[in-house]
C-alpha cells in the first residue's frame, strides 16, 4: 500500500512517543500516593505510584493516550484507502430500471 502523506506523518508521530502506560491515577485518600488504575487480562490491575512519581507516570499516561488516538487516525486513514481501492477495483454496476 502506498501511503499518504498524512498517514506517514501519524506513524511518524507514533514512533516518536517513547513512554506509555494505560491506566488512570486517583490519589488516595489521606495517603502520600496514588493508585495506578488499569485493566489488563481480563481485571483491574492497581499500582501504588509514589508522589515523587506522579508527574512521571502521568506523562506516560498522556503519552498512552496521544498514541491510540494516532493509531485511530492512521485506521481511518486506510480504510479510507482500501475502500476507495475496492470502489475502483468493483465498481458499481449500471441498474436495471423497471420499465424495460
Amino acid at each position: 500500500m502506498k501511503r499518504s502523506r498524512k498517514a506517514k506523518e501519524l506513524l511518524a508521530r507514533m514512533g516518536a512517543i517513547d513512554r506509555m502506560e494505560r491506566g488512570k491515577l486517583c490519589r488516595m485518600a489521606g495517603k502520600n500516593h496514588y493508585n495506578l488504575q488499569a485493566w489488563r487480562n481480563g481485571r483491574n490491575e492497581v499500582r501504588y505510584v509514589r508522589d515523587q512519581e506522579r508527574q512521571a507516570i502521568q506523562e506516560a499516561i498522556d503519552g498512552y493516550r496521544l498514541f491510540m488516538r494516532l493509531a485511530q487516525a492512521y485506521a481511518d486513514q486506510v480504510i479510507e484507502h482500501t475502500r476507495k481501492k475496492h470502489k475502483a477495483t468493483f465498481p458499481k454496476k449500471a441498474s436495471r430500471s423497471k420499465n424495460t
